[in-house]
């Protein structure tokens, strides 16, 4: 069945609304309250995949749970409940005042407790792979399989060369800051734009506590890299295989969205993968 599109209405706490086009998948858009922000998700449906383990998928900076239709798709098709949150800030969520790593974090961690979740697998993307490494250190046991996508990698200390001054964005930034814009208009200017150069600096400042807590994860791992045209740090790729007990690293050719343009080969990864 092809479900319709459609807008959410707001009555405040959870708010149900029609169903969202996922064309096989019958979805619909949620919002629930938390104490500081409203955060959006999709979920194709407890009671079509009782038996396994929900798949939780996680968008990127300036973008939208609808960067991972396809892949979602796929997934219903093989029986997996597939649970797809917008980022504050993001989408169908609301803005907020704060926009930390961890709060990115946090609001998953909410969002999968509110839903009762024991176990799952997550897919995270750049920003994503922040939300769902932080949820993987801070509840290994929730987290039964986990993949990140192009997240760049932060300095370990503050004796790395620190690019906080660099004003201007790479070109690996502006490639595929312009071609989300053309692809997926409708996330870009739901974007709070405000969040960007708190981001930024995230990205680019030393982030210790993180590097420590990459031995806390449990679950196997799967690090995806984008090669040259990618915004990971080749140098500190093999850090975080080592930091990682159970880590496998696949690099691509291919910019920072692997899953966007180089979608078979992703799903030929992180498929058999996610089946184990």
């Amino acid at each position: 069945m092809v479900a319709s599109s459609m807008v959410p209405r707001t009555t405040g706490g959870a708010v149900r609304a029609r169903p969202v086009g996922w064309l096989i998948v019958e979805s619909t858009v949620t919002r629930v309250a938390f104490e500081d922000v409203l955060i959006a998700y999709r979920d194709s449906g407890a009671e079509r995949a009782a038996n396994t383990v929900p798949v939780v998928l996680v968008h990127g900076m300036g973008g939208d749970g609808h960067t991972w239709d396809r892949f979602a798709r796929q997934l219903a098709r093989r029986g997996r409940r597939v649970i797809v949150p917008d980022l504050r800030g993001h989408g169908r969520s609301a803005h907020a005042d704060s926009y930390l790593f961890a709060e990115f974090g946090g609001d998953l961690l909410r969002l999968c407790d509110r839903l009762g979740l024991e176990s799952a697998d997550f897919v995270g993307h750049s920003l994503g792979g922040y939300a769902v490494s932080w949820l993987a250190m801070r509840r290994p046991e929730l987290v039964r399989r986990l993949v990140i996508e192009e997240q760049p990698l932060p300095l370990r200390s503050g004796d790395e060369q620190v690019t906080l001054t660099r004003r201007l964005p790479s070109v690996p930034e502006l490639w595929h800051a312009t071609t989300s814009l053309l692809r997926h208009p409708r996330a870009v200017l739901a974007f709070d734009r405000s969040m960007t150069r708190t981001a930024l600096e995230q990205f680019r400042k030393p982030y210790p506590e993180w590097w420590e807590g990459l031995a806390d994860i449990a679950a196997p791992t799967l690090f995806l890299r984008g090669g040259p045209g990618g915004m990971v740090d080749p140098d500190k790729v093999e850090q975080l295989r080592v930091s990682i007990p159970d880590c496998t690293v696949h690099t691509f050719r291919c910019g920072h969205s692997i899953h966007r343009d180089r979608y078979h080969e992703f799903e030929a990864a992180v498929l058999p993968f996610l089946r184990h």
